[in-house]
């Protein structure tokens, strides 16, 4: 019979875990890591959908052309594709960031040492929330008024990653008393 006790109570054990801050931590980290991953993957291989996207926005070419504004457009074919470039580098980065995080949380479920886990989380969700935040609705909806195109606007787009890895940043932070918190 004690053999059956302790078999239940790992079972409870477990459930609880699944129950607990650390492992939805865990599943909103891993939930944006495949995310970028997939956004970097589908960049890299169909290359040439996105780069359109970009070099309209920085163009400026279907906004509402405003002589005040179009200063800002940036219409070097070359300075437009690396600046795609670098936003392929950047979500390339933050999805290596996060699958490492996302590993580091799953280890940190079974030791309950989170403070790696956590700092890792961190950094990969800020770098999407400067992407989308910061690259997106800042600089491209506002700076290159991205906002006044109907046909080149990613404002809703970036909004809902800007809010889920936001989300995932708090997860990430909430309290819980029965796991360590050191390195």
């Amino acid at each position: 019979m004690a053999d059956g006790e302790t078999r239940a109570g790992v079972r409870r054990a477990r459930w609880r875990t699944l129950g607990a801050p650390p492992f939805a931590a865990a599943a909103l980290t891993g939930t944006v890591a495949v995310y970028m991953a997939l956004v970097a993957f589908g960049n890299i291989t169909d290359f040439g959908t996105n780069q359109q996207f970009v070099r309209h926005v920085l163009a400026m070419d279907t906004t509402f052309r405003d002589p005040d504004l179009m200063w800002r457009a940036v219409e070097s074919p070359a300075l437009q594709d690396a600046a795609y470039v670098a936003i392929i580098v950047w979500e390339t980065l933050a999805a290596c960031v996060l699958l490492l995080a996302t590993g580091l949380w799953c280890a940190a479920l079974r030791r309950g040492s989170l403070a790696r886990a956590r700092a890792a989380s961190t950094a990969g969700l800020v770098m999407v929330l400067l992407l989308f935040g910061l690259g997106f609705i800042a600089i491209g909806g506002e700076w290159f008024a991205m906002w006044q195109s109907s046909d080149w606007n990613g404002l809703d787009a970036a909004a809902r990653n800007v809010m889920l890895a936001a989300f995932a940043l708090v997860v990430v932070h909430l309290p819980h008393p029965a796991a360590r918190d050191d390195g």
